[in-house]
């Protein structure tokens, strides 16, 4: 109970030198929990949805499935017949017929698409009984004729639709019109799909391009029949085993499966980013009872002399500890919650509608962050508490502060060298891999060890680097950037601690700024050396064939290729087979490609019945030129071609790709069966290009799914794209670096407190107010350099290795981004002036004579 008592009267006479770690553990713990409650709000989202659009017991084709489209284009479908049968299945209510597809655009009179904009599917389907339990006609009514639609009033609001208005709906079948008749308003959240409804008729013939069809059969159950029971019945009733049928539960799990597994990968980033926020949290709170322990080695000292046992200071200092992680980490929580809601809002402006009433905080979600805050605190705080439980009832005869332990120092040198050289072998191991896999472990192995290492001899490295940084611009400042330097070489550990929560964030945006920079890179001297074409037109679907002959028809063209990738089963003269497909492309696309062969012409593999394959591919399976391979084409007939052609794999676009002509392709796979052009690429008639480019560009205004590019657009457009990838990283990285400064704020008020005499007495002897803030800032910047300067050339030896693993496919070439680099570096010095104020406001504002008589 003395032990609690002196843990809270400690805590709270020092709330203030507290409160920082307690805003880095809120932080931390904020980040968890709203990660957590913010991906389990959007799975009882699509839950809610899924259960809501699902009927009781679902027929649908056997190759049906939730997350994906046939190759042609066209949804699976079943005959009418099978409606027929359900309908005569025990325990039917009623049955209906559905038509749903989502390889639909739809645009209004101005040729705006009216899809969402944040990847959400536009689904066009027909209206049935079913939809009235997820939705209700709230202006209109269905579509009854092939000229009406209805559609969400969600899509209605955000594009400005009202009754009246004419749509055009574009599908692989070809476009039609029709105006809105209806508006319907979803009775649970929509996650920002746009849907459209025909009548039953118009959606089958113009999405399935044939009527006496329906994508799938929904049955309700009469009541007191349960949906297995139900299922087993309709089973009996249409035969077992030709058709799909689930249960609503069945059915919303499949659909429920594609979306977990997009969500977990957001979940597991956000959390990794919050893991990193952690660990520099860490060095924050080991520098905080540090400084704290040192502060109080005098009380410390005479708690001993009166009969303290060392684990009983060593329990009050974890007991501080834990009630720091209670405090942080409760109002952490509350703070997840409001940064769930956030992010929610933030999505919804967006254009993906998220409401708080699905707002979700599972019963674990608050455990998690309260254990994970406390445990954290505590294990950051156990070497401070260690190192208190050593101070010697003697120590309350000397001034504050212990000595440094000179064998503990040179045991760490040594383990952080160990480390340090073990970590740089693994980087240079991986540098040389021959495999790209076999390499990226080990480059983790070598990031972690070096991580770990950098840290443990940053004290080391303190003295060295601060005094180089110190020689270069400190010098500049005289007597007071002397005193600044001696200041930041006062304490090594600190200093190095210190540094190195900064090194952490600046170590992983460095390193993510060399492996962007150097793809991007890699990726325009590709596209320099291979692609021979002009324009490159492609979209998030498939291009429909409507669109596909505006393009063939387009003036100032030399040539069109077309471009699709097959499903097919490939197998080898050896027996090996594989279902990767193949690529039937036009035998101009040799030119709009170029690539290396190392054995025959890649020209030869758009004859009939031929093929090419990857070099990497034919020397694994022992194909050589000439041989005859057997392709099973899916929903076609089976080929055997010959290899007339081994493409060099050393390649980023289109590396491994199995090449044969479209001619070939026809004459094994049906006319219903062949698939849009996954792209297309035309070239323009000599000194036509720019013609040819707006004349392109006019031709696919009507089609605003699809972009036209030219070789520059396309090389702005994987820049943009690799861009607002890093942004998102840099920003989620942003909270480990908003910790790191606390760390500066934290350890250099603290370092004000514990010098307070120091001074006092520098202040006595004419140090003006202006001179001690400025003292301090240098400090700041110091240390903030130090730790930038440790983070940046770690990131960048973290991204060469990097790089050398991705030159193994096929991205060769190392940039550094040297703006980025060095403005980071220069934002560093920024942060550590902006990290002083508070300190050195507080340091000038010092009565000189009560600091003076400060014990």
């Amino acid at each position: 109970m003395t032990v609690l008592k002196t843990s809270m009267r400690n805590f709270f006479a020092h709330k203030g030198r507290m409160a920082l770690s307690a805003v880095a553990v809120l932080l931390s713990v904020a980040f968890v929990c709203g990660t957590l409650v913010f991906t389990d709000t959007m799975n009882t989202t699509f839950d809610k949805l899924f259960a809501a659009t699902s009927s009781d017991v679902t027929v649908s084709p056997k190759t049906a499935k939730s997350d994906s489209t046939p190759q042609n284009g066209r949804p699976d479908s079943l005959p009418a017949s099978v409606l027929e049968r359900a309908k005569k299945a025990e325990g039917v209510k009623y049955a209906e017929g559905a038509v749903s597809s989502m390889n639909v655009t739809v645009v209004n009179s101005a040729n705006k698409n009216m899809g969402s904009s944040t990847g959400a599917p536009t689904i066009a389907g027909n209206w049935t009984r079913n939809d009235l339990r997820s939705m209700e006609i709230t202006s209109g009514h269905a579509p009854r004729g092939p000229t009406e639609t209805m559609v969400d009033a969600d899509t209605a609001d955000k594009h400005h639709l009202k009754l009246g208005d004419e749509l055009r709906t574009i599908a692989v079948t070809g476009d039609f019109k029709a105006r809105i008749v209806g508006i319907a308003t979803f009775k649970v959240t929509n996650p920002g799909a746009a849907v459209v409804y025909f009548d039953t008729a118009t959606a089958q013939r113009e999405l399935l391009g044939t009527t006496g069809r329906f994508t799938n059969v929904n049955l309700s159950a009469a009541t007191g029949v349960t949906d297995d029971t139900l299922k087993r019945n309709v089973i009996s009733s249409i035969g077992a085993g030709a058709y799909k049928v689930q249960t609503q539960k069945e059915y919303s799990d499949e659909n429920r499966s594609g979306v977990g597994s997009f969500m977990n990968v957001i979940k597991y980033a956000m959390l990794g980013f919050a893991g990193i926020a952690f660990l520099v949290g860490i060095f924050l709170i080991i520098n905080t009872f540090s400084m704290l322990v040192a502060q109080r080695t005098r009380e410390i000292g005479l708690m001993r002399a009166i009969g303290s046992s060392r684990k009983q200071v060593n329990r009050s200092v974890l007991v501080e500890a834990t009630l720091l992680g209670i405090f942080g980490s409760i109002l952490g929580v509350g703070a997840g919650v409001g940064l769930a809601i956030g992010l929610m809002k933030l999505m919804s402006a967006a254009g993906m509608d998220l409401s708080t009433r699905d707002l979700t905080v599972k019963a674990t979600t608050p455990v998690i962050g309260l254990v994970l805050g406390v445990v954290v605190t505590v294990l950051a705080a156990y070497l401070p508490a260690r190192r208190a439980g050593k101070v010697s009832p003697m120590a309350a005869l000397r001034d504050a502060g212990t000595p440094a332990d000179g064998k503990a120092g040179l045991v760490r040198g040594i383990i952080g060298l160990v480390l340090t050289g073990a970590g740089t072998f693994a980087l240079f191991t991986a540098a040389h891999a021959d495999k790209a896999t076999d390499g990226s472990l080990v480059l983790g192995a070598g990031v972690v060890l070096t991580l770990i290492g950098f840290v443990i001899i940053g004290p080391l490295l303190a003295g060295g680097v601060v005094r180089v940084i110190s020689a270069v611009l400190l010098r500049f400042f005289g007597p007071v950037g002397r005193m600044a330097e001696r200041n930041a070489l006062r304490n090594p550990r600190r200093t190095g601690a210190t540094g190195a929560a900064l090194m952490i964030g600046l170590a992983l945006v460095a390193c993510l700024s060399v492996v962007g920079s150097s793809m991007v890179a890699s990726a325009t001297d590709e596209l320099d050396k291979s692609v021979g074409t002009d324009f490159i037109i492609q979209g998030n679907q498939r291009i429909v064939p409507q669109a596909a002959k505006a393009i063939e028809t387009t003036p100032g063209l030399s040539h069109v290729t077309h471009y699709r990738d097959i499903e097919a089963k490939l197998t080898t003269p050896d027996g090996f087979s594989d279902s990767d497909g193949v690529t039937a492309a036009d035998p101009t696309y040799a030119q709009d490609l170029h690539r290396k062969t190392t054995a025959g012409e890649l020209t030869a593999a758009y004859g009939k019945d031929s093929m090419s394959v990857g070099s990497e591919f034919a020397t694994k399976h022992h194909v050589k030129l000439g041989d005859t391979l057997t392709v099973a084409f899916k929903g076609g007939s089976t080929a055997k071609l010959k290899v007339a052609a081994i493409t060099d794999d050393d390649v980023v676009i289109d590396q491994g790709a199995r090449y044969l002509s479209t001619q070939t392709m026809r004459t094994y796979l049906p006319a219903n069966r062949i698939p849009p052009d996954q792209i297309m690429f035309a070239s323009a008639k000599d000194g036509q290009e720019k013609q040819a480019y707006a004349a392109l560009k006019k031709s696919m205004e009507q089609y605003p799914q699809y972009q036209v590019r030219d070789q520059t657009d396309y090389k702005q457009e994987l820049k943009d794209q690799i861009g607002q990838l890093l942004n998102m990283v840099y920003g989620l990285l942003a909270l480990a670096i908003v910790v790191a400064v606390l760390g500066v704020i934290n350890t250099l008020a603290l370092s004000v407190v514990e010098r307070t005499r120091e001074i006092g007495l520098m202040r006595a002897i004419g140090m003006s107010r202006r001179q001690l803030r400025r003292m301090i800032r240098l400090e700041s910047v110091v240390i903030a350099l130090f730790g930038a300067l440790l983070g940046l050339g770690l990131g960048m030896g973290w991204g060469a290795t990097a790089q050398k693993l991705l030159a193994l496919e096929g991205l060769k070439v190392l940039e550094i981004p040297w703006p980025t680099i060095i403005g980071v570096f220069i934002g560093s010095a920024f942060v550590g002036l902006f990290a002083a104020l508070i300190p050195a406001f507080r340091a000038g504002r010092m009565n000189v004579l009560n600091a003076i008589a400060t014990d």
